[in-house]
């Protein structure tokens, strides 16, 4: 029987009916990216809680981040690169695996060292709270690789379901995280043994994802003059393309600092914070992820009526507001209010920002715009979780969500100053269309 046949009905078929823009190759993708999701929702629950009961401090956890965040820019520089010269789909196998070849270790040693090479390799940490759930540094071939199955016109919307996608991924990842684990925390010895159902289903989980990435047709693109099957980092990225990475690295050098200095300790703050355990957190990244996977579908209404730069920034101002009374709530409910909210809003704006980059870049540029423009936010958020670090330990546990809110800000403005243009190009585009009859795009 076709694995296809195991498809809703409405995710098969030429078209991909009614729900999935571009058929049965985008929903295989959207399988894998709820279980890849599902994986990394799990690990960013357990893991800190894990490392901290083994004794690490905010500052050797920071430690781990900045190995994970160094490894995870180099590897998705690469695959950047690489992606667009070899082909995409590749790494969307080889990646997951080696996501489950890391949560073996964790299966069977405690040793410091080991499990900071798995860290790295399997890019857990980089990341957390219920906004845990992306993929990892196979993400700028996962996105070329959608964007050209579907016409721009679609992509506005499969993007939304790609962050749907990750939301439902989420949700499954933090019930497993809210399930009890062997041993409750606080008997010594902590070990392995205290999660090993979890780190068995970290294993599965990103096996299950290589498996629906296997069958994906990628379709082959025009070939060079010098032969080459791909067109791809033989040659230079196209002057557009170069314009449009300078903008975008300079908007996430600010997000990139934010990031780093609140992402990857999330659970770790509502942990020190509130005294919250996996069961609680868990509980509290489901909630967020069934009100996220609706929400989610609504950015693309949104972007049509107001304009794609315009929703961007709106939901990025949202969220760097709401970091601040989240840093300074009272009790565990009301600091998971706040989140909640601020989840919706970064959910929104991320689709769109996705959809518009790939929309922006040429065809053959994709995969290395979505890994360059990256870069300088992967570089400076691979650095300072040592500041937080510092800061937990020495100062607040609230500064560094304050400082963060701040410099998500400043990228808002950023991004409003930079691509502005952007909106107004768009309705000038409609407007013509509609004067000349032809569906809105």
């Amino acid at each position: 029987m076709s694995f296809s046949r195991l498809l809703p009905a409405s995710w098969r078929g030429r078209g991909g009916g009614p729900f999935v823009p571009g058929g049965r190759d985008p929903s295989l993708l959207l399988i894998a990216r709820v279980t890849m999701s599902a994986q990394r929702a799990l690990t960013g629950v357990v893991l800190p809680i894990y490392l901290a009961s083994l004794g690490y401090s905010a500052i050797r956890l920071a430690a781990l981040f900045v190995a994970v965040a160094v490894l995870s820019a180099v590897i998705s520089a690469f695959i950047g690169v690489s992606s667009d010269q070899i082909g995409r789909k590749p790494f969307l196998v080889a990646l997951p695996v080696m996501t489950a070849a890391a949560a073996v270790v964790f299966m069977v040693t405690s040793s410091e060292v080991a499990l900071f090479i798995a860290a790295a390799v399997g890019s857990f940490g980089r990341g957390s709270g219920a906004g845990a759930a992306q993929v990892g540094p196979y993400q700028p071939a996962e996105q070329a690789l959608l964007a050209g199955m579907v016409e721009d016109r679609q992509r506005p919307r499969l993007f939304g379901l790609v962050a749907s996608a990750s939301a439902l991924g989420g949700l499954i990842g933090s019930l497993f995280a809210a399930l009890p684990t062997g041993q409750p925390l606080g008997h010594d010895p902590v070990g392995p043994h205290t999660y090993l159902w979890v780190w068995l289903v970290a294993v599965l989980l990103p096996l299950v994802a290589a498996g629906c990435a296997l069958p994906v047709r990628e379709a082959r693109r025009a070939r060079s003059g010098s032969g080459s099957r791909f067109r791809g980092p033989r040659n230079p990225l196209a002057p557009e393309s170069r314009r449009l990475v300078l903008k975008l690295a300079l908007t996430n050098i600010t997000n990139g600092m934010a990031v780093g200095l609140f992402g990857p300790f999330i659970t770790y703050w509502l942990y020190r914070r509130f005294g919250a355990g996996t069961a609680e957190i868990g509980a509290l990244y489901a909630v967020v992820n069934v009100i996220t996977v609706g929400s989610n579908l609504l950015a693309a209404p949104i972007a049509r009526r107001i304009g794609v730069v315009r929703t961007v920034v709106l939901a990025r101002s949202a969220q760097a507001l709401l970091l601040v009374p989240m840093a300074i709530s009272p009790t565990f409910a009301v600091a998971g209010a706040v989140y909640t909210l601020r989840m919706i809003a970064q959910r929104q704006g991320l689709a769109l920002r996705q959809s518009f980059v790939m929309s922006s870049a040429p065809e053959p540029d994709r995969a290395r715009v979505a890994a360059f423009s990256n870069l300088p936010s992967q570089g400076i958020s691979a650095f300072t979780p040592l500041l937080t670090g510092y800061l937990f330990e020495e100062v607040s546990l609230s500064l560094p969500l304050e400082i963060a809110g701040a410099l998500q800000f400043v990228n808002a403005m950023l991004f409003q100053l930079l691509f502005a243009s952007a909106d107004r190009e768009q309705r000038a585009a409609d407007e013509a269309s509609a004067e000349a009859g032809e569906p809105r795009r």
